[in-house]
């Protein structure tokens, strides 16, 4: 257990009815709650050594004050059930939310489940989000129940091009497919404005309540506008590009081409044909250090403020990124660069400028962020406190992550192996310490299926076992099983489009 200062701990045996409000006194001397949300960051920043030219100087600030998870994944690789799983304290096989839509609210079922923040209110919080925490608008329609006491200014990109930057995409030249710069300014971005609220919002905190401040950044999501000076830290002639062999996908089963089948993203032939792979790496790259500046401008307003040294940080990105990798860009795949995401932990009692390898969720988030402020354990969350770990990264969890894209589809990971099932039985196996960049999979063959028996039976076992079924209102990067086949968003998959 992490020795608090000045904390006020509860019983774990208490415990919260989802449903009913709980007036609890506030105590000053319980921790604030500062919690960073970035949208498609994969582990290419420089506390995960992702990438050997990122520069992101304020993360590594933040890593040196903190345990950093170096094997946390999303509950799914896809902005919504990603962000209803880390706000619920769910997985997506509980809720039936895979895909961008619905607002879990329009669930009868969930009308009054009580999120992280709210749960933090029921116990004396002032709650306030800025920018992307909820996906897209979701929960600012001002209908109850309220999400939290104060919102801030949604995510957007701020200043545009009068037009794209890159040629017509294909599945229709989707207006977010884009990358580059333009002449605009920083303090144009629609992540410098986010930034702006919440360092507003420190400076000018009462202290009669702890507050829970979420503040979520939109880029490095497409389209990656930056400008110039971010793009220069990434000279295109000596760009590193991600390893991308040619026939990657040539040992996966072809349902793994299933999750991402018709999307506006566009495919490594296409980037490659139309001269974007270097420019969409460099765009990536600079979007990543312009957000990493302004997460340093909300971290200075923190540590220059009266509540520097009795606030919990945590820092977490909702999904990884494909920059190119396993023929594709974007999201929407069970392997690494789409599942692994930074999670980070600062405050006190947190251990300093240490490493985790042990598996961890994003799920995990709801009951850490509640054992580290001394509360009792939410009812109902299905992730597992981290506390442990943030006291001895050595400390070992019994549980592997668990990774979900649509029903069916799924990956585990512990801290040597990735399992990836797929809704028609298409299996893969990584040894993650020998083949980190996921090159070959080793049940491609009867005879790797016969060697790793024993390792996947292991992994297996981990599989949901009561998976639910689309929720009602169930729309966008949706897949499914039905009797006469496999289904993309209501259209039968040709299967003789699968790439050989």
């Amino acid at each position: 257990m992490i020795a608090r200062p000045n904390l006020v701990f509860f019983s774990t045996a208490l415990w919260v009815t989802m449903s009913v409000s709980i007036a609890a006194e506030p105590t000053p001397d319980r921790p604030n709650i500062l919690m960073i949300a970035i949208d498609d960051l994969n582990d290419w920043v420089e506390p995960l050594e992702g990438h050997p030219d990122v520069k992101t100087p304020a993360l590594a600030k933040l890593a040196h004050r903190a345990v950093t998870f170096t094997n946390a994944h999303c509950q799914a690789p896809l902005c919504n059930p990603s962000r209803t799983s880390i706000m619920t304290g769910l997985r997506p096989t509980s809720t039936g939310v895979y895909g961008l839509a619905p607002w879990f609210r329009t669930l009868p079922e969930f009308k009054a489940h009580v999120t992280l923040p709210q749960y933090f209110h029921q116990h004396g919080y002032h709650t306030l989000i800025g920018g992307k925490i909820f996906h897209g608008a979701y929960g600012r329609n001002g209908k109850a129940p309220q999400e939290c006491d104060v919102w801030g200014p949604n995510a957007s990109v701020g200043a545009k091009p009068e037009q794209k930057l890159i040629p017509p995409t294909p599945n229709g030249n989707h207006p977010l497919m884009d990358w580059g710069t333009f002449p605009h300014r920083d303090q144009d971005k629609g992540d410098w404005q986010v930034a702006s609220w919440a360092v507003q919002q420190i400076e000018s905190m009462q202290e009669e309540k702890p507050f829970f401040l979420s503040v979520g950044f939109f880029l490095p999501h497409v389209p990656c506008y930056a400008t110039q000076k971010w793009f220069d830290l990434y000279p295109e002639d000596s760009l590193t590009m991600p390893p991308m062999p040619s026939g990657d996908r040539s040992d996966t089963p072809k349902s793994s081409w299933y999750l991402h089948w018709n999307l506006p993203e566009p495919r490594t032939d296409w980037l490659a044909a139309n001269d974007q792979l270097r420019p969409l790496v460099r765009a990536y790259l600079a979007s990543i250090s312009f957000v990493d500046s302004q997460v340093g401008r909300v971290l200075d307003a923190l540590e220059n403020s009266p509540y520097a040294d009795n606030t919990i940080v945590v820092l977490w990105s909702d999904h990884g990124y494909h920059l190119g990798e396993k023929s594709i860009s974007g999201k929407n795949s069970l392997w690494a660069r789409s599942t692994r995401v930074p999670l980070i932990f600062a405050g006190p009692g947190i251990a300093a400028n240490v490493k985790c390898n042990q598996p961890a969720e994003l799920l995990d988030l709801y009951p850490t962020l509640a054992s580290l402020a001394g509360l009792p354990r939410p009812n109902g969350v299905q992730g597992i406190s981290l506390e442990p770990q943030l006291s001895d990264p050595t400390t070992p969890r019994d549980r592997p992550a668990i990774c979900t894209h649509n029903a069916g589809n799924h990956s585990v990971c512990d801290t040597r192996w990735r399992y990836i099932r797929y809704l028609d039985g298409g299996e893969e196996l990584y040894d993650v310490a020998q083949d980190p960049n996921e090159f070959d999979n080793l049940l491609a063959s009867e005879a790797g299926r016969a060697e790793f028996a024993s390792v996947v039976h292991r992994l297996r076992a981990w599989l949901p076992k009561n998976e639910r079924g689309l929720a009602t209102g169930s729309a966008h990067r949706i897949l499914e099983q039905r009797a006469d086949g496999i289904y993309w968003e209501k259209k039968k998959i040709d299967m003789s489009r699968i790439p050989q």
